[in-house]
């Protein structure tokens, strides 16, 4: 079981999230993020069998009701193993939503100068989803970060999802993006109005291609 919590202080800044308008109050940056050197060759992967580069460390909104599991291995959408996220909806701390970023490196929400990757040439997110009774209600975004003097160069976000019991793979187009400073590598969002019973879905085979 995997559970890294951000700090008071980060929950208290992405505090304003709710699905639908989710990430929308952003800090200008004081100054450009660096343009990383070394362009990573592609596929890049986020989360899969073969390693990760992002780690699921950016808990927002009511962390306290997420739980994840990297290391599920009953019926993983590729290889063997994916990611478990169960969210209770309770609403423990007040916000009615919950979510994590997967960072580079982990806590990073743009305070760390010459972290990240440098994704450019990439063209699209791909990813393996599905829910564990159909119906969950899941907002997928990446990038956007930008509460820091070292910004993400890049915000993207797929239309809000409705998950099936079954695996799916989807695709956030990356098209006309900066991609030269990627912190912010993954993300997803949900919400108590939505999914007010809760949810449990799952992710496999996170990559930038």
């Amino acid at each position: 079981m995997k559970k890294i919590k951000s700090t008071l202080s980060i929950l208290t800044i992405m505090a304003g999230f709710s699905l639908g308008n989710l990430f929308a109050e952003e800090v200008a940056p004081k100054e450009p993020a660096p343009v990383l050197p070394n362009t990573q060759k592609l596929p890049f992967s986020v989360y899969s069998d073969q390693g990760d580069h992002f780690i699921p460390s950016g808990w927002m909104g009511d962390a306290g009701d997420l739980t994840l599991n990297d290391h599920f291995k009953t019926n993983p959408g590729q290889g063997a193993k994916c990611i478990q996220i169960k969210y209770s909806g309770k609403a423990a701390g007040g916000q009615k939503w919950s979510g994590v970023y997967w960072q580079e490196p982990a806590n990073n929400w743009g305070a760390m100068k010459g972290a990240g990757f440098n994704l450019s040439g990439a063209k699209k997110i791909k990813f393996m989803a599905r829910g564990e009774k159909g119906g969950e209600v899941v907002e997928f975004k990446a990038g956007g970060i930008a509460s820091g003097d070292f910004p993400d160069t890049f915000k993207v976000e797929a239309p809000i999802t409705t998950l099936t019991k079954e695996w799916k793979e989807y695709e956030i187009d990356l098209s006309g993006q900066d991609l030269t400073h990627v912190i912010g590598g993954f993300c997803f969002a949900l919400n108590k109005e939505k999914n007010p019973d809760g949810a449990t879905f799952y992710l496999d085979n996170i990559r930038y291609e």
